[in-house]
């Protein structure tokens, strides 16, 4: 902890009431590495983000013109009194990589453009080849993309085994799965029986000229359609000119699943046609997705594809010589290229300068055409702040959300390294965070609480580390001050193992592996060592496999399915343990809803019993309301103007569109006869509007209710409100919400239960009532696996796989498994030092 207080200035925050904050005035010291405490909900962020970091960025945008105001996302204006001495401000958040697989390590960094510029201007080119502009080695440009993938690198066909799988089936019977199955399809057959085709005979009798046009054709005749009849009956009504049902317009099959996919907004229809279009490495470019020209340019003996695969770590190493001049081919090329040399030199400093910056991070076993949707928020938010530390800023305060998430702690000692650089160059970091660690470096502490929601919003304490040991109220102390050792005596044991042999997939090579069943088992390591590839992905679908079932190990992206280039599991089989496990819950961060339609309430199955209750009054009952009239989703009980939404949205031509509460209904999204209806003289709108823990008191009386909602504070969620949008979740609040789903269900024993870093955005209070929640899970009979990086959730664990050594090509192996006191001894581990402080 730092010992400074000669801090240039402060930042004055006076009667901020943004969220649950109440109306709170603080003074925070710039040119210092600030950190925001306090339980999950207790409006750190909303200090942090809604308040300073929006005030700093409404700010800066009354500066620029009301057209360049519209291109920026903007924030809500912040409810806050007066804010003095706050410097222009940058956010660093926990996000999601960009939805399109275009978007790139390289292109996040800047990496790329200089690559680009290198081979342009100091490439090896072939004899007699003309000189070529950076744009010519981006596969996103008309000038670089490969003509034949258009900078894909695959190429895609619809073939008719891919549009009708089942040639055995007959029209009727939807042979041509391509089709759309609803009306649209049996608009598509109606038309066929009006064009003379036989939709009742297998398809693969139909001859083959006719199969060709019915998937192939461009043309779209416009005919009579006169639904149920057969072909002669059709004609004879048109000789008799009778009115048929509609004018039907026939689509081929290949021209419906292009014309979808290109136009659809529709991810779920995108996805849909996808599959029938079969993928295969482009020819021409093999895979590389650039013209043959750009490709035949080399630098250091690799073309520019090539060196976007290499690990950033490899790379460093081969610009090394380059940058200091002493590379050999520099001396060949002297005599008759001198300008070559010196732009070799030049851009080689620079790319080494980048690539240190990104080296110090971990983050050497990334490459430079990894995709942005393939990251982890963690490793987004660090290659980001790579950018910012070498773009030289001063006097900007940075805004950063938890930035150790995900990280273990070998990495976030580099974190901290260049949080203090950043500091270095006359910066101010205000970080809110959870973790121990980096509570510890900071030079001032802001600690908000005392508890979550409703119960939270004040400042409990506002100075240096040192002071908050004498503030009784802060949960967050005793953590600091007072590092708990493990009380685990005794380490439970397997009841059978789950054996996995010749594992392969990303940095996995023919890796055999055992999980032990019936205890809580950690897989730990730092970051890109290959947890999440061998817990989160090879475990899971080989379990699902055995199981039956088909589960999505994808990231949760948006991207283009054409651009999604899959990683496969290219080995892998469980040979033993499976008889022991009757089913699988994977407890991941993904959302639990994509709409504010879905919430807290609907998810867990809550709202079924809410409605049920307000239907068993006496007046519901005198007016025949079924629980149907209590949601907000059914046309008889919402309000007709928002449906059931509550918001509707203004939209402002140079600011950022806003919600406001409908104007109708007033924002509690039922109409007036709805609303009549009174629980407890509380209305359905109102109790959505209640907290975890206020309706838990409320609804004492009521024996199932009140399970769930016990279940929810218990994992540590009694601050969210009933009807929270499932839109405003964070992914750890979200992976929660499932837990608590799961621990309502009757426990037989015998599942295995998968949990990717299930205490990120966690306070360790808060870690503790997981963990009981956890062990809670093991008892009954189940099993737990869980990918960790907490020590004091490892340390709490019955076995512990490590891995390691490194990350990328370094990790992807075993380094100890055993139990964490094991663990904590051995010599070539990373987590050993840590986990040993815990034990």
């Amino acid at each position: 902890m730092s010992d400074r207080i000669d801090f240039s200035g402060f930042v004055r925050v006076r009667g901020a009431r943004e969220h649950n904050l109440k109306n709170i005035s603080v003074d925070i010291p710039r040119d210092a590495l600030v950190v925001f405490t306090g339980i999950s909900g207790s409006g750190k962020s909303s200090l942090a983000f809604g308040t300073l970091y929006a005030e700093a960025q409404r700010r800066y945008l009354e500066s620029v013109s009301p057209y360049a105001r519209r291109l920026f996302n903007q924030m809500a204006i912040p409810e806050v009194d007066e804010i003095e001495g706050l410097p222009p401000a940058v956010a660093l958040q926990q996000q999601r990589g960009a939805a399109s697989t275009r978007s790139s390590v390289g292109s996040v960094t800047t990496l790329s453009n200089l690559l680009r510029m290198l081979y342009s201007r100091a490439g090896d080119y072939p004899e007699g080849q003309d000189i070529i502009y950076a744009e010519s080695f981006s596969p996103n440009t008309p000038e670089g993309a490969c003509p034949e993938c258009h900078g894909l690198g695959r190429v895609y066909e619809i073939t008719e085994k891919s549009m009708v799988p089942d040639d055995s089936l007959t029209i009727r019977e939807k042979a041509i799965a391509a089709w759309p199955s609803a009306w649209q399809g049996q608009n598509q057959r109606d038309i066929l029986t009006t064009l003379g085709h036989d939709i009742n005979i297998p398809w693969r009798d139909l001859p083959k000229k006719d199969r060709d046009w019915i998937l192939f054709t461009e043309e779209q005749p416009l005919v009579p359609v006169y639904s149920g009849y057969t072909h002669e009956e059709i004609k004879r009504f048109i000789r008799n000119k009778r009115q048929p049902d509609y004018m039907g317009t026939f689509t081929g099959a290949r021209r419906y699943v292009r014309h979808t996919f290109a136009n659809t907004q529709s991810q779920l229809m995108k996805k849909r046609v996808s599959q029938y279009m079969i993928s295969s490495e482009c020819p021409l470019c093999k895979g590389k997705r650039l013209r043959q020209e750009s490709l035949s340019i080399k630098f250091a003996g690799y073309d520019i594809a090539d060196l976007s695969g290499i690990p950033l770590k490899a790379l460093a190493e081969i610009f090394a010589p380059y940058a200091t001049g002493t590379a050999k081919v520099l001396k060949q090329i002297e005599a008759q290229h001198p300008e070559k040399v010196v732009v070799s030199k030049r851009i080689a400093e620079d790319l080494l300068t980048r690539l240190q910056v990104i080296l110090d991070l971990g983050l050497g076993y990334l490459t430079i055409e990894r995709g942005t949707p393939t990251l982890s928020p963690g490793e987004l938010q660090r290659l980001r702040l790579a950018t910012q530390i070498r773009s030289n800023l001063f006097g900007v305060v940075y805004v950063l959300d938890e930035p150790s998430a995900g990280l273990h702690p070998a990495d976030t000692e580099a974190l901290l390294k260049a949080l203090d650089k950043l500091k270095a160059s006359g910066n101010s970091i205000f970080v809110v965070e959870h973790e121990v660690d980096v509570i510890g470096h900071a030079d001032w502490i802001v600690d908000v609480g005392p508890a979550a929601g409703e119960n939270g919003g004040h400042i409990l304490y506002s100075g240096l580390p040192e002071g908050l040991k004498n503030v009784a109220e802060s949960l967050t102390r005793q953590y600091i001050f007072d590092k708990a050792k493990s009380t685990k005596q005794v380490y439970r044991q397997p009841t059978g193992w789950l054996q996995l042999n010749g594992i392969t997939r990303n940095n996995l090579t023919n890796l055999d592996v055992g999980f032990p069943l019936g205890v809580l088992t950690s897989v730990t390591g730092v970051s890109g060592s290959g947890k999440s590839s061998l817990v989160s992905q090879v475990l899971v679908e080989l379990v699902a496999e055995q199981l039956g079932f088909q589960v999505d190990i994808s990231e949760d992206t948006d991207a283009d399915p054409l651009e999604n280039n899959e990683v496969l599991t290219l080995g892998g089989r469980i040979i033993s343990g499976l008889k022991n496990i009757e089913r699988m819950v994977v407890v991941d961060q993904k959302p639990i809803g994509r709409t504010p339609r879905s919430n807290l309430a609907t998810y867990t199955g809550l709202f079924d019993h809410v409605r049920k209750s307000f239907a068993a009054t006496p007046m519901a009952k005198s007016r025949k309301y079924d629980s149907g009239r209590f949601s907000f989703n059914v046309a008889k009980g919402r309000c007709p103007h928002c449906e059931g939404e509550g918001m509707v949205m203004v939209e402002l031509l140079f600011l950022p569109s806003v919600y406001t509460p409908c104007p109708t209904c007033g924002g509690t999204r039922y109409n007036p006869e709805t609303l009549t209806i009174k629980y407890k003289d509380k209305n359905i709108a109102e109790v959505l509007r209640m907290t975890v823990d206020e309706a838990a008191i409320f609804f004492d009386e009521e024996p199932a209710i009140r399970r769930v909602l016990e279940i929810v504070r218990e994992v540590g969620l009694g601050y969210l409100r009933l009807g929270q949008a499932a839109t405003e979740l964070s992914g750890g609040e979200a992976q929660r919400i499932k837990l608590a789903t799961e621990l309502q269900r009757t426990q037989n024993g015998q599942t295995l239960y998968i949990l990717d870093e299930p205490t990120t955005g966690l306070h360790p209070s808060d870690v503790e009532r997981l963990l009981s929640q956890l062990n809670r899970l093991v008892d009954a009979g189940n099993t737990i696996v869980l990918v960790e990086h907490d020590m004091a959730v490892i340390a709490e664990s019955d076995w512990v796989i490590d891995m390691g050594p490194g990350a990328g090509d370094e990790g992807g192996q075993i380094i100890a498994e055993g139990t964490p006191a094991a663990i904590a001894e051995v010599k070539g581990s990373k987590t050993a030092s840590y986990l040993a402080k815990y034990i």
